[in-house]
């Protein structure tokens, strides 16, 4: 539900605003935010305690969501939500292939199906758009 209001809070704050300047102000919000949950359940002493392998993964993730939500506010503002986020939300089947192949998690059925659901799905919403 809260993916859901972000990306419609975003792209409705989008029509007037350049899309990167527009997730600067929201990473600032999202800095003070989540350092103040960390502060606020003294989670700090943690810092001292993460290895060098967790560093590094830590840090490219981050680049990663960053140039991530860089890319959804390009799309947002040039696209409409639903199709923007249909197509973003089916970066799912990526974590998946990922997550079979670098973290040797298992798949099954079920997974393979809801994987294959959500790109129909995906290819749904978007083919089915009015084109101009």
């Amino acid at each position: 539900l809260s993916a859901a209001c972000a990306i419609t809070l975003s792209k409705a704050g989008l029509k007037k605003v350049d899309p990167s300047l527009a997730f600067a102000v929201q990473a600032i919000l999202i800095i003070i935010i989540t350092w103040s949950v960390v502060f606020f359940q003294k989670k700090t002493d943690g810092l001292a305690k993460m290895d060098q392998s967790s560093w590094i993964f830590l840090i490219l993730a981050g680049i990663m969501t960053c140039l991530s939500s860089l890319f959804q506010f390009n799309a947002l503002k040039l696209g409409n939500a639903s199709i923007v986020s249909s197509i973003e939300r089916s970066s799912l089947v990526f974590t998946i292939i990922f997550a079979i192949l670098f973290l040797k998690e298992e798949v099954n059925w079920k997974i393979i199906t809801g994987a294959l659901l959500m790109i129909g799905g995906a290819l749904m919403i978007t083919l089915s758009q009015k084109t101009e």
